[in-house]
């Protein structure tokens, strides 16, 4: 994800410096750029309860430091000013008032996370500043009439509840369902196409619980979950959440035998460590 994105910029970033050739000669760039460098912003959840996708940021410093050391952008180096929102809505607009209006870059690139860049949506495009591969799905990223500076990058969240729905339908079209989400764009957005998917079989769900990311802990949910009438549980939680959820599902006792059956691809190595761990039956 991170080398696709790093890819895609670099590329951007090219045809940037070759479209604006012609105006070298007057030397009039957009705020963010001079001779010898490019601004870009970045905010991201260092700290905080999704503190884990803190990683990707660190990715993306790396990536513009070895392009930095190569010699940069046709002799333009990038300054990657990269700020901690802690996951906190509020504090992504901190964040990027900061950015624009005192660091001056030139675009927001790959901020994390649907509620802060909820948050921030309107104000950056009010400005007219690039918010390029926004890093979340939220299906609202896919509107260029309304907000033209904004673009996203990843397969939607809608689309990707829609797969996880279809594949239950697939492999076990009997399964009685219990789904664990993130109470806000991101986990909504995933159970819109979840349900939207099953179609005439919504009835195959029979519990759902949601989390806020504020809280420590989901093991109540979890717990809830488990002794219900399900056999699947659908996890769309980030990566701290859905961390907790396999643990406890894993080693809670009693009530009905569940297999943890889908969990969105940015909780990164949660899923692959899932796999069918949760699986009892």
């Amino acid at each position: 994800m991170v080398r696709a994105e790093m890819s895609v910029i670099a590329a951007l970033f090219m045809l940037g410096v070759i479209h604006s050739a012609s105006a070298q000669v007057q030397k009039k760039y957009d705020a963010g750029v001079t001779d010898t460098e490019i601004k870009i912003g970045n905010i991201m959840p260092y700290s905080g309860p999704a503190s884990a996708y803190g990683l990707i940021g660190k990715a993306e410093a790396a990536y513009f430091k070895r392009l930095n050391d190569r010699g940069g952008i046709n002799g333009r180096k990038i300054n990657f000013i990269s700020y901690d929102d802690a996951y906190s809505p509020p504090k992504a607009v901190e964040q990027a008032r900061k950015l624009v209006e005192s660091d001056e870059v030139l675009l927001i690139f790959s901020s994390m996370g649907t509620p802060s860049n909820s948050a921030i949506h309107k104000y950056i495009d009010g400005r007219k500043v690039p918010q390029l591969f926004v890093a979340s799905a939220a299906t609202k990223w896919a509107d260029p009439k309304n907000f033209p500076w904004t673009m996203g990058l990843a397969v939607n969240y809608q689309t990707e509840g829609t797969i996880f729905a279809k594949s239950i339908l697939e492999q076990k079209p009997d399964a009685k369902i219990a789904i664990l989400f993130q109470n806000d764009d991101f986990g909504k957005d995933l159970m819109r196409g979840f349900i939207d998917a099953l179609g005439s079989k919504q009835s195959m769900i029979v519990a759902r619980e949601s989390y806020e990311v504020s809280e420590p802990t989901i093991d109540s949910q979890v717990v809830k979950l488990k002794h219900s009438d399900a056999d699947v549980l659908v996890n769309f939680s980030s990566p701290k959440f859905a961390a907790q959820a396999i643990k406890k599902l894993a080693n809670s006792v009693g009530g009905r035998s569940i297999s943890s059956r889908a969990c969105p691809r940015r909780s990164g190595q949660s899923l692959r460590l899932q796999g069918w761990i949760a699986r009892k039956a």
